[in-house]
């Protein structure tokens, strides 16, 4: 899945420590910290994939 910070908002990814880009990122579907960022609306799923932008490994 896809997810973008919030607006207005500044999110860290917890394995990378780097803040999340503007235009998202791709995170494992189902993983238990990005589920929790959806459902606390910290994060927001990205309708449209970026232009072939890698997937973060695990």
């Amino acid at each position: 899945m896809r997810i973008k910070p919030a607006p207005g908002l500044s999110v860290r990814d917890p394995v990378t420590k780097q803040l999340l880009p503007a235009d998202g990122i791709e995170v494992p579907d189902g993983d238990i910290f990005w589920t929790r960022c959806l459902n606390d609306r910290d994060v927001v799923l990205v309708d449209e994939p970026a232009s072939q932008t890698p997937a973060r490994s695990k």
